[in-house]
């Protein structure tokens, strides 16, 4: 099901969000069209859901300007969408993790470009009547017993410890995961790996790795599930959790943060390169220790291939790219998503590897 222009993500079920697509120009051309560009052609992405709305605002601004091109984006998750570049059947992709070592091997003959142009943090929501203006207090250890099943109330006395005051009812508490393979669910069992490696001693992945218990399909999916029952408790962007549930402030057992695009943005300039970054591949190791952050936090990448067979597909993809990377790209993504605006440094990386598209 394609969706046109400039209809509201946040009103579409979760199928159509599947399959977000845009026009390329509205009826009788716009105001904002640049004369003198000479971009034309279709241009295909696929991948994590996360990226939607901001993956609208981009796509509307860029075809009113570039009148020529059609820019379509399809959800899937960010496994799906990378498994749907490295096939060919899209020209990008949207992922919520970085690519995997035999990802990267499949598109060797091609050329990576993978930069990082979205960040926002990843929400521990909760469905509890009464408490959804309240920042129920976590630590690390605490969120890793509650996914793991071994913290099963509300009132279990490690919650009430960090949160005096706060009246934590005694519903039983349900845990729910992503059905799908998710880069979201990759940073976030990462995040449970390195702070509670000795509750959660599974390796972060893109798939969930318990058996059993709720799930949704997507970001929009699992949000639907935490609504759907009070106790639950789950992972997704925050930039779809919206006011009917509860979020976790995350930290230690003396400084909580609450989640926030700025303190998403000080863990990303805390952490480093990843030991396999490259020029064109500005990958993240991220730092969940990091003082003044929010930890979990959601780096996710676009993705494209360094060349492409078809010019006009070359010429899309890398002009695309640039404005999502650029100022202008970057405030129009934050005002539709919450999402946080690429630092001077980062944009400046992600520029350069941007412009080895086509070389």
């Amino acid at each position: 099901m394609l969706v046109t222009r400039r209809v509201a993500i946040g009103a579409l079920s979760a199928a159509a969000l599947a399959t977000l697509a845009a026009c390329g120009s509205d009826a009788g051309g716009s105001a904002n069209a640049d004369p003198s560009s000479t971009l034309s052609g279709e241009v295909k992405g696929a991948g994590a859901t996360s990226q939607a709305d901001a993956q609208e605002a981009w796509l509307n601004a860029f075809m009113d300007v570039h009148a020529g091109v059609t820019v379509e984006y399809a959800g899937g998750g960010s496994g799906a969408g990378r498994t749907k570049l490295i096939e060919g059947a899209v020209d990008f992709a949207g992922s919520d993790s970085p690519l995997k070592d035999d990802e990267v091997t499949s598109l060797a003959d091609w050329g990576v470009v993978e930069v990082p142009l979205y960040i926002s943090p990843i929400a521990v929501a909760y469905n509890l009547p009464g408490l959804a203006q309240t920042h129920v207090n976590m630590t690390g250890q605490v969120v890793a017993q509650i996914f793991a099943g071994q913290i099963t109330t509300w009132d279990d006395s490690r919650l009430t410890a960090l949160n005096p005051g706060v009246e934590l009812p005694a519903t039983p508490i349900i845990p729910v995961h992503r059905s799908d393979d998710s880069g979201t669910t990759k940073s976030f069992t990462s995040y449970l790996a390195a702070v509670a490696p000795e509750v959660w001693t599974h390796d972060p992945d893109d798939a969930w790795p318990l058996s059993g218990g709720q799930s949704g399909d997507g970001t929009s999916g699992l949000v639907s599930t935490l609504r759907s029952a009070e106790g639950t408790i789950g992972y997704a962007d925050a930039s779809k959790v919206d006011e009917t549930l509860g979020t976790a402030a995350v930290g230690t057992q003396d400084v909580f943060t609450a989640l926030s695009a700025e303190a998403a943005a000080a863990t990303l300039e805390a952490s480093g390169l990843a030991q396999d970054a490259t020029d064109t591949r500005v990958v993240y190791e991220i730092d969940y220790t990091a003082q003044g952050g929010y930890p979990i936090i959601l780096v996710s990448y676009l993705v494209a291939r360094q060349r492409y067979e078809d010019p006009e597909i070359t010429s899309g993809v890398r002009a695309y790219f640039e404005y999502m990377a650029s100022a202008e790209g970057q405030t129009v993504a934050a005002q539709a998503s919450g999402c946080a605006p690429l630092s001077e440094q980062l944009r400046t990386k992600a520029l350069a590897a941007i412009s080895t598209i086509g070389s």
